[in-house]
């Protein structure tokens, strides 16, 4: 029986063989058919890794597992939802059943897939690995021998965010072609990974690939706020695949019995299939949009001031923070957020945890402040780090250990702070107890959560492995956070884990911004500035712009221009900077409220393909509903000018910011060229 579910520009075909297999055929664009008769046990809708079973494969790979190759077909069903078609495939062994997932979406070449299992005998069954989403035949029949394959891999790291690399095949160790024989493979996998809280560390999780020969490509992500895995490599006939799950006992000590009537689901992961990255990246972009939940407030895309930044840097009192939020309101900020150190009476990191305002730093009292805040047209916001309690916050002395994360019977300290375990409702309620003091007594609206530990791999309280509490927390988390959205229907939350380091789409479907770097320099902030709308919806890429006090014209433009492509985050010395800058500051404001109401709907785009760290020009894109929106920056480079190409029945450039730049634009025929005066100089145009 063949099954095909083909629609929205994707291909996806299933067959179901004679004894009751299945296998996953064909997952590409429409037009891109893979024709070749591929070896069903190799091609599985999931892979399931059962403790005390064997696993028919050399090497790491999460490849062979007979938990997948005993399961046989038994229904499916196809249910129209308010966003497509959501199809469910049931497999079984007798042991368990396995439900696949693939929720389609009306007009996206996207799919959101998941696994589900329950154990439906007499025996427990320990899982040592599920599969949210594996597909075989990236390479088309077409091998792998050249670089006609591109492995996209998105580096992350504090301060230097969003960071993709291209790769071959053959650059990562993957090449394998015998001449002999095509059943040889090879031992080596690409596997990237995150174990801990901070998912987004080190990668992002998320990644592309792209087939020269086939004008295909495949993006994909992992929607989990810790641990999750993906893998590509070989199989038998050189077949390509690619795995998506989230926490394995393998990679991250995930393990978890699940005894009889019982199920456990998956991580939700997403893929999306286009010709080339920019149609990917648009694809993706539009999936995101479905699964963000916004509220009335957030839509409005607010203009927000945060006073840590080249600013306060954590040192808030009344006599320093009045000043700048007169400036901020004369900017036209609209939210005023008082970042970190309100809460602190000398030495302070390991001792937080009870989020009370430091007297000593407001001699009227913190409401005070908020209350000058509103008084000045704007709306206050506060920072917390709610997950997390010093060690010698008094209430860590008071607080049973079943509160924390433990490890092999001794609480976890990640520097100089214990992780709080959100399944703990002793937790949940004190941290409900905390945001309603600061929305209720305060007045705030607006809250930056931020994240500065990372818990390791989890704990063992009320757990099968430390990565089965861990990912019981994190969905616990998850709940809490809407649970308080629900409570607040006006509140904004914005995400922050020291900048990006938790820049995933568990978070930020919840999430209304997220911060995408703690990146203080502007000029290094650029290629982050860039490449954000690549891991983060545009109306949710909160970039900071932070003039220092000498800041000159140059450097004052700069810094708005990185921002005014996503979610503004003004900051800076404010009230030291000249009044010519400020004066640039303001008006780069005004023209951002003109456009931003479109930024929901506008799709990001990178004329040169994926910018990378060391370009000597960098240019972001958004085509919005009757024009494009782009941002063009000259690096230190000695090169005084960038052409690039004309979108069809685009025909007029002009420059929108700053006016009078002293940069030159000429037109020619399909093409313009931007030609700059100084390095690090940028440009905000507008293309009709």
């Amino acid at each position: 029986m063949i099954m095909d579910l083909s629609q929205n520009g994707l291909k996806v075909t299933i067959e179901v063989g004679d004894d009751g297999s299945v296998a996953l055929k064909e997952f590409s664009r429409i037009g891109d058919a893979d024709n070749r008769k591929k070896i069903s046990c190799w091609c599985p809708l999931a892979e399931v890794h059962l403790c005390g079973e064997n696993q028919d494969d050399h090497g790491a790979r999460h490849t062979g597992s007979v938990g997948a190759r005993l399961l046989r077909y038994k229904t499916h069903n196809l249910t129209e939802t308010a966003d497509g078609q959501l199809a469910e495939i049931l497999l079984s062994d007798g042991r368990m059943n396995v439900t696949v997932h693939y929720q389609f979406y009306k007009k996206i070449a996207a799919i959101r897939a998941w696994t589900t299992i329950q154990n439906i005998g007499v025996e427990s069954i320990g899982l040592e690995y599920v599969s949210s989403f594996t597909y075989t035949g990236l390479d088309g029949g077409n091998g792998y021998t050249d670089n006609d394959l591109k492995i996209y891999i998105p580096h992350n790291g504090w301060t230097r965010e969003v960071n993709w690399q291209e790769y071959s095949p053959f650059d990562l160790g993957l090449e394998r072609w015998d001449k002999f024989s095509q059943k040889n493979t090879s031992t080596k996998r690409v596997s990237i990974s995150n174990t801990g809280t901070m998912s987004t560390k080190e990668y992002l999780p998320m990644g592309a690939v792209l087939n020269c020969k086939r004008n295909t490509v495949w993006m994909f992500q992992i929607e989990n706020n810790g641990s999750w895995n993906w893998e590509i490599s070989d199989v038998e006939e050189n077949m390509l695949y690619l795995k998506l799950s989230g926490p394995s006992e393998q990679e991250n000590k995930w393990f978890k019995w699940l005894a009889p009537g019982e199920d456990f689901e998956s991580v939700k992961t997403c893929v999306v299939v286009g010709e080339n990255l920019n149609d990917t990246l648009e694809q993706m972009t539009r999936y995101r949009r479905k699964i963000f939940h916004n509220n009335y407030t957030n839509a409005k895309l607010p203009v927000i001031f945060n006073d840590y930044m080249n600013c306060l840097w954590a040192e808030p009192t009344e006599e320093r923070e009045l000043p700048i939020i007169d400036r901020a309101a004369e900017m036209g900020a609209e939210y005023f957020c008082m970042d970190a150190g309100w809460y602190a009476t000398g030495s302070w990191w390991d001792t937080v945890g009870e989020w009370q305002p430091a007297a000593h730093r407001f001699p009227h009292g913190i409401k005070y402040v908020f209350d000058y805040i509103r008084k000045k047209g704007m709306i206050p916001g506060i920072w917390l780090e709610i997950e997390v309690m010093g060690i010698k916050c008094p209430l860590a002395k008071e607080w049973e250990d079943e509160c924390f994360f433990i490890r092999h019977g001794k609480r976890v300290i990640s520097h100089g702070r214990y992780q709080l375990d959100f399944r703990n409702l002793k937790v949940r309620d004190y941290a409900t107890a905390v945001v309603d003091r600061v929305v209720c007594d305060y007045g705030v609206r607006y809250i930056k959560m931020d994240y500065n530990i990372d818990s390791g791999s989890g704990t063992e309280v009320n757990a099968d492995s430390f990565g089965d509490g861990l990912l019981q927390h994190n969905r616990a988390y998850l709940s809490w956070v809407r649970e308080i959205m629900k409570r607040y229907p006006d509140l904004i939350w914005e995400c922050c884990s020291s900048g990006g380091m938790r820049m995933d789409y568990a978070m930020l479907s919840v999430g209304h911004l997220q911060s995408v770097s703690d990146q203080w320099n502007c000029f290094r902030n650029i290629p982050i500035a860039a490449t954000a709308p690549t891991a983060v919806l545009p109306e949710q890429g909160a970039i900071w712009s932070y003039p220092v006090a000498d800041a000159d014209e140059r450097v004052t433009t700069l810094n708005m221009i990185n921002a005014m492509l996503g979610r503004i985050h003004l900051s800076g010395a404010v009230t030291e900077i000249s009044e010519h800058c400020f004066k640039l500051m303001k008006e780069a404001v005004v023209i951002y409220k003109s456009y931003r109401n479109e930024l929901p709907t506008a799709i990001p785009f990178y004329p040169f393909g994926l910018p990378n760290y060391h370009d000597q020009f960098f240019c972001l894109a958004l085509r919005f509903f009757n024009c494009i929106r782009m941002a063009v920056w000259r690096t230190d480079t000695d090169q005084e000018q960038v052409t690039i190409p004309l979108e069809k029945n685009y025909h007029n450039v002009t420059i929108l910011y700053p006016f009078n730049s002293g940069c030159i634009i000429e037109q020619e025929n399909e093409r313009f060229t931007v030609k700059f005066q100084n390095q690090y100089q940028a440009v905000l145009l507008e293309i009709r």
